[in-house]
């Protein structure tokens, strides 16, 4: 039941949870305001225990230097299932694959919630301050992290990280061999999406339809095959042939270009998104004869591109295309197997 897959999704929201903490600093100041150093406070991830045993059970208290202030540290704390933000398993919506060009259908992700927790400790209340109030403003009470949760398909979702709560400790008791420790804990959620597997092949998309037909109830033998495949209208892949030299107006049946040697008659061009069937070209190819179904102007120099058959693997559902239609007549005693993709005898 269970292939193997990896998007590294829960990865990407740690760390992108991370890097939302890294560029914190604090001042130092004297009594009149003239500043005295500049610290980057130093972020790392694992638990805010092993920070406060090396502070409580180190073995020499009298070293140098037991831990550097300020510093602040995050860990993944819990995972749990957002039954809130969750759609019809059977939904789906089509990308395409930038690992082989094909429009995959994939199915809605999973709505998972992250507990992330942030502790920092400080050696003073206004090192404490200064950084909790460089945090805070941005959570009200939640800040959109942009991520790309797959990177095959180019999908990128808001995950909203939200501040739930904050906890203060200051334990300021003890004698002169404890060390203070001025620590917050600020707990946050992290509201992402969990994909499963992509699908290997573009199934589920119509790309091709066969009809063959036969005259008569009776008669098995099969006439003539009709084939009908999706057409490119549009330019999706930016591929700039030329560009025209004279502006074009919503009237303009014909467009004059710098070279138009290779645009061919029966095919389509596209002009800053408007599509445009070619008809015919004068004899030097500056010259194109265009049929236009909603007309824009144009300004010279901008670019022409084409359309070609490889934009046909591009075209989604909701996408304006035509049809290659194709006809071939047969006489035979066959018909075609969708299982083996071939013809075979009755």
């Amino acid at each position: 039941m269970f292939g193997y897959f990896y998007h590294e999704i829960l990865r990407k929201t740690v760390i992108g949870f991370g890097t939302l903490f890294n560029e914190i600093n604090i001042k130092h100041k004297k009594t009149n305001g003239t500043e005295i150093s500049t610290i980057k406070v130093p972020l790392s991830y694992g638990p805010t225990q092993k920070f406060l045993a090396r502070l409580e059970q180190s073995p020499n208290l009298n070293q140098p230097v037991q831990m550097t202030l300020p510093r602040m540290s995050f860990e993944l704390t819990g995972l749990t299932y957002d039954p809130a933000r969750k759609v019809s398993t059977t939904q789906t919506f089509n990308e395409v694959d930038s690992s082989d060009n094909k429009v995959k259908k994939v199915y809605m992700p999973v709505p998972y919630n992250m507990i992330f927790e942030l502790s920092v400790m400080t050696k003073t209340n206004d090192d404490m301050l200064q950084i909790i109030e460089q945090i805070l403003p941005y959570f009200q009470p939640n800040y959109n992290l942009t991520i790309k949760l797959i990177s095959n398909i180019n999908e990128k979702r808001d995950i909203p990280i939200v501040l739930d709560n904050i906890t203060m400790q200051d334990t300021y008791e003890g004698n002169f061999t404890t060390r203070r420790s001025l620590i917050y804990t600020l707990r946050f959620t992290a509201k992402t999406y969990l994909f499963g597997p992509l699908p290997t092949d573009s199934s589920g998309i119509i790309k091709k339809v066969t009809v063959d037909s036969r005259i008569g109830l009776d008669n098995p033998s099969r006439q003539m095959r009709y084939t009908v495949t999706p057409k490119a209208t549009q330019d999706y892949n930016n591929d700039i042939a030329t560009y025209i030299t004279e502006d074009l107006s919503i009237d303009d049946n014909y467009v004059t270009v710098s070279d138009g040697s290779i645009i061919s008659a029966n095919t389509y061009i596209t002009i800053n998104d408007e599509s445009m069937f070619v008809k015919s070209k004068s004899n030097t190819g500056n010259k194109i004869a265009v049929e236009r179904t909603q007309p824009v102007l144009h300004s010279s120099g901008s670019a022409v591109n084409l359309v070609t058959t490889v934009d046909n693997n591009f075209i989604e559902p909701d996408d304006d295309f035509g049809f290659n239609e194709s006809m071939s007549f047969l006489d035979d005693l066959k018909q075609y197997s969708t299982s083996l993709n071939e013809d075979i005898d009755l």
